[in-house]
């Protein structure tokens, strides 16, 4: 029993990271397929029963799950970048979030028919909009900054204040349907709130304690964090049910804001035990809802679904955000994209199990009412996110755009170059005289620290698709693409080469680095000394009477092709290396020898 039981589990594992890498792949959101899988797998064909299968195990293991999701979550937010998103996002939490819980009441209790108490708790578990379906679609989609912002913030911080919300509307239902609520069991409700606050703070701190203070090895820095998240998860619900998520989730934020050495470390760390974590939990919660519980769906739940969708976040989002000075194409975007995700779901399945362990009405509703919404706002949402940004103007009209890290002669002359073949550029230095020559040019520039944390959240990056770091510091070079490799994927990253590959000793491992420009076989010394004998970057466009060999003989061998933008559009930064496969219509932008 427990081989089939093992078996299943790894099935499920395997089924979530190829959904993952089947969904970019296709480029659509990857809990539509595992809502799919979920479904083929349990109801539909019965390959895995959940509750069956783990029994007991099934609600430990969505607990844990969660609270590393959550903890996870919370380690993105920082205070200081959401003092720039302005009044609009402070508005659309702290009135557009209680707008949207009241008119969700009012459908689930009008229209879908639930009693009041599972009104409430349902229209708070769909207040959140999850960053694990938005951040994805936000960076498909090369959404301009200021939206992107709203959305990634908004999904962000609705998570724990939709969970927190949940928790305490579950805890008021349970205590209030079994117990006299008097003023003794509220102070109790809201001291054991405060004690979890204290709690996720403290742990925090006592972990920056212990790291700054050398008590523990770096081998074992990580492993902590993970051990002491659980801990106190665990420790927390001692005190009342649940209470819990609300303590990781202030850890998250505490540990994301305290100044950890550790913290980029901890963020890549728990986004990869987040992307195995999330499709498991979805698959197992999604396999577990019975067929005919779906199948009881009536028109209530249509009803239900068309006024979440096209009136309670449409009506919340523009009547939060009136005087922020967002314009109407803003509103209407943010007011229909708001998909839900894992965090909604995983909450709706454990506290739904709890309900229906205590006998509440309509309880076994919950959970499919939940994936409802989810899988509705998922597939209509994320199929839906990339036209509306282009038709409202709010998304980059291009992926090809070049971010060029290092401003002086010859790459503000490539910057010119690139520009005017109509390819979006950026010119980045944090030399404020280096950037002169490109602002008289009217090139497009930014003054700043490329490493710098708040420079990185504020470039606005949405025409860009490729990065060149191109200083005369190897390790500087190479540090800026490996932080910026999971903005723009590792074949999008370059950085120039500063000594000959016969000294590759001094070469830093592939994997910490970008990929090198020309090869390696033209060095940012030979460029320089190249610039000031007259070459320079130019552009010609390929015909038939007039293709790839005769552009090299016409400048007697003295020219390097450099880029090649294709006929389709497609930007290519290997051209060097492979300057095969060349068409008529293809631009290609060299480095050669001006008579001029």
């Amino acid at each position: 029993m427990e081989y089939i039981v093992l078996h299943k589990l790894v099935l499920i594992v395997i089924l979530g990271i190829l959904c993952h890498w089947l969904a970019w792949r296709i480029k659509i959101p990857s809990i539509a397929l595992f809502s799919v899988v979920g479904l083929l797998i349990g109801p539909v064909f019965h390959l895995v029963h959940p509750s069956q299968d783990f029994g007991v195990l099934l609600e430990s293991i969505i607990k844990l799950a969660l609270a590393i999701i959550l903890f996870e979550g919370g380690l993105n937010l920082k205070f200081h970048e959401l003092q720039h998103t302005g009044r609009a996002i402070k508005q659309l939490i702290c009135l557009g979030l209680p707008l949207a819980w009241f008119f969700g009441f009012l459908v689930c209790y009008w229209v879908a028919g639930l009693s009041f108490s599972l009104s409430l708790l349902l229209s708070a578990i769909l207040v959140v909009t999850g960053p694990t379906v938005i951040l994805p679609l936000i960076r498909q989609t090369k959404l301009k900054a200021r939206t992107s912002s709203l959305l990634k913030w908004e999904g962000i911080i609705n998570d724990p204040i939709g969970i927190i919300l949940a928790v305490l509307v579950f805890q008021f239902t349970v205590v209030s349907e079994f117990t006299e609520l008097n003023q003794s069991t509220i102070f109790y409700l809201l001291g054991t709130v405060a004690s979890s606050i204290l709690i996720g703070i403290g742990g925090g701190h006592l972990l920056k304690f212990i790291f700054e203070k050398g008590h523990s090895p770096e081998f074992l820095k990580l492993p902590l964090v993970f051990a002491t998240v659980l801990s106190l998860y665990a420790l927390s619900n001692i005190f009342q049910e649940e209470v819990g998520l609300l303590t990781v989730t202030v850890m998250g934020i505490t540990m994301g804001n305290i100044g950890l050495v550790i913290i980029h470390d901890l963020r890549k760390f728990k986004e990869n035990i987040t992307v195995i974590i999330v499709p498991v939990v979805f698959i197992l919660l999604t396999a577990d809802i019975e067929l005919e519980n779906l199948m009881n769906l009536n028109w209530r739940v249509f009803g239900f679904l068309f006024c979440f969708l096209f009136l309670v976040r449409p009506v919340s989002v523009w009547l939060s955000t009136i005087g922020t000075g967002l314009s109407w194409q803003e509103r209407a975007f943010i007011s229909w994209i708001a998909p839900r995700g894992i965090v909604a779901t995983s909450i709706a399945g454990l506290l739904g199990l709890k309900l229906e362990l205590l006998h509440f009405q309509n309880a076994e509703l919950l959970l499919p009412l939940v994936f409802a919404v989810v899988f509705s706002t998922v597939i209509l949402h994320g199929f839906s996110i990339g036209w509306l940004a282009r038709r409202l103007e709010l998304a980059g009209k291009s992926s090809n755009g070049v971010l060029i890290v290092g401003a002086h002669q010859w790459s503000t002359d490539l910057a010119l170059t690139l520009e005017k073949a109509g390819l979006p550029v950026l010119l980045m230095s944090d030399s404020w005289n280096n950037l002169k020559q490109a602002r008289l040019l009217g090139i497009p520039i930014h003054y700043g620290e490329v490493l710098s944390e708040k420079v990185h959240q504020s470039l606005d990056l949405s025409d860009m698709g490729h990065l060149l770091a191109n200083t005369s510091n190897h390790a500087y070079n190479s540090l800026v693409c490996s932080v910026y490799i999971h903005q723009f994927g590792r074949d999008k990253v370059f950085q120039i080469a500063t000594t000959e590959r016969k000294e590759e000793r001094r070469q830093l491992s592939g994997s910490f680095r970008g990929k090198v420009l020309f090869g390696g076989n033209l060095v940012y010394k030979e460029l320089i000394v190249l610039f000031l004998e007259g070459w320079r970057f130019k552009k010609t466009r390929l015909t038939e009477e007039f293709d790839m060999e005769k552009l090299i003989s016409s400048n007697e061998g003295k020219i390097k092709p450099f880029i090649r933008l294709q006929s389709n559009g497609e930007l290519d930064l290997d051209f060097f290396e492979n300057q095969s496969g060349t068409k008529p219509g293809d631009t290609i932008i060299s480095f050669s020898y001006s008579k001029s």
